[in-house]
């Protein structure tokens, strides 16, 4: 299986720049895994397509901030650095641009002097382990000084960081955000309750890697990047009693998809806890417990790509974006939703 399976030709001017004033009113295609057929609709149509006993997975973390622009002391060159993982109390691990001066012991500064930084390690691929030193709570310091990190892909600057949150969001800690819950609002969430659709509530915290590009040619040699999960007891239990009453499970994203096939054992039962993923979903594997995707359209050759076409078939899923972009779809993060039913 060869990445170029997953190639798909998209115009420039279909890449969503800005999110939509409304975030229920993005369109939605439907695709028939079985047979692959095309339906169009508007977002809040989905509710037609969950069924009382079915249960819908979201997830829940929060996008942080962690795109801080400042300058290397001493020379008052700009230095931009993004935050990916905390390793303790005041360190994370960064990606640092530019990078190749970004030695350890170099000191940036950020605010005015209202936050530093100092490099103290280098690690895998470059990245840069960086102390902070600060007076006051560093979550208010980074909500006052740092940016959304919007995906590479989008150029326009976000004027309300709370677009690129879900209305659900609730515990930091990502890089990005699970772009396919974006769509929803709470008013839309109440009424799929009222339904009798269960709510599930899992928490993968989303990192750059997810916009990774695939730089091998062949797709089983991708190395995965890691990413950390929690379920609670709560959410396994709605996921295991909805599968055991001949419900649905439906997941908003791939980020809730990989959470819960990474959770569950050879039987498809979910199990609560707090570990980490490296799991690469393509087309061969086998889902345990996810049974319908609700998902953006994603980067041409991505793993995301191929985890759709795990579930509906890489013939299936090349053709009904063909259609998309015949259609003038919205493409990516900020982009129109897809429901594999």
């Amino acid at each position: 299986m060869k990445t170029s399976d997953f190639y798909y030709d998209l115009p420039e001017e279909l890449i969503a720049q800005d999110p939509l004033a409304d975030r229920s009113s993005s369109r939605l295609m439907v695709l028939d895994k079985e047979t692959g057929e095309v339906s169009h609709h508007v977002f809040t149509d989905i509710i037609d397509y969950l069924n009382p006993g079915d249960c819908l997975v979201i997830n829940n973390t929060k996008v942080i901030p962690a795109r801080l622009i400042g300058e290397r002391e001493g020379t008052g060159a700009r230095i931009e650095l993004l935050l990916l993982k905390r390793t303790g109390t005041d360190t994370w691990e960064t990606l640092v641009k530019p990078g190749k001066k970004a030695k350890t012991g170099t000191r940036i500064i950020f605010g005015g002097g209202l936050l530093t930084a100092e490099i103290v390690d280098v690690v895998e691929e470059g990245n840069r382990i960086v102390k902070f030193f600060f007076d006051g709570i560093f979550e208010e310091i980074l909500d006052k000084l740092g940016e959304m990190p919007l995906p590479p892909y989008i150029t326009h600057k976000l004027e309300d960081k709370d677009r690129y949150q879900t209305v659900y969001a609730k515990f930091e800690g990502s890089a990005a955000a699970p772009t396919a819950g974006l769509h929803f609002t709470k008013e839309l969430l109440k009424k799929i309750e009222d339904k009798g659709i269960k709510i599930a509530s899992v928490t993968l915290h989303v990192g750059l890697g997810t916009f990774r590009p695939v730089k091998v040619d062949d797709v089983t040699q991708h190395h995965m990047h890691v990413e950390e999960y929690q379920i609670t007891e709560e959410a396994a239990k709605i996921i295991n009693d909805t599968k055991k009453n001949g419900g649905r499970v439906i997941c908003v994203g791939t980020t809730s998809c990989r959470t819960i096939e990474s959770a569950a054992d050879e039987n498809g039962i979910v199990h609560a806890g707090h570990d980490n993923t490296g799991i690469f979903i393509y087309p061969g594997y086998k889902f345990k417990v996810l049974d319908n995707l609700i998902t953006n359209f994603h980067l041409p050759e991505s793993t995301l790509v191929m985890l759709v076409s795990a579930l509906a078939g890489k013939d299936h899923v090349l053709n009904a974006y063909k259609i998309a972009v015949e259609e003038k779809y919205r493409f990516f993060s900020f982009g129109d939703a897809m429901f594999i039913k």
